[in-house]
């Protein structure tokens, strides 16, 4: 089964913290990969239309961002930024080698390098699973 998640919070998606699933906004369930791909694109032209900055990966995982939208980290004493992402999962895990799509492997814009240690326990996103 291929999954296509839609996620909020302070960690680009492919990172798999512990606790990630939390950042989870919206979801979709697919039995053919070509569905899911097609669900997957659409949602990466909606957010690439909202947003100015995003880094996309060749294992279908992109995070967008705009600089302005921060939060601040108490435990850290810094800015940090905030990603609306997007991942698409073959039995809840990263897509094999094989269906790699080497295409989407780009990025547009640039963030702050982070080095706070911590992620941001309250979510700004409606949760909606």
């Amino acid at each position: 089964m291929y999954r296509v998640i839609e996620l909020y919070g302070d960690c680009e998606p492919w990172w798999f913290l512990d606790n990630w699933q939390e950042d989870i906004v919206d979801s979709w369930k697919f039995e053919d990969y070509y569905q899911a791909l097609k669900n997957y694109k659409q949602k990466w032209l909606e957010l690439n239309e909202r947003f100015p900055s995003y880094k996309s990966r060749s294992d279908l995982m992109t995070a967008f961002w705009d600089p302005k939208e921060q939060e601040w980290c108490e435990e850290c004493s810094e800015d940090v930024q905030l990603f609306h992402s997007i991942v698409l999962l073959e039995d809840g895990h990263k897509i094999p080698k094989s269906k790699l799509r080497p295409g989407y492997e780009k990025e547009k814009g640039s963030k702050k390098h982070r080095s706070c240690q911590y992620t941001l326990s309250a979510k700004q996103a409606p949760k909606n699973l």
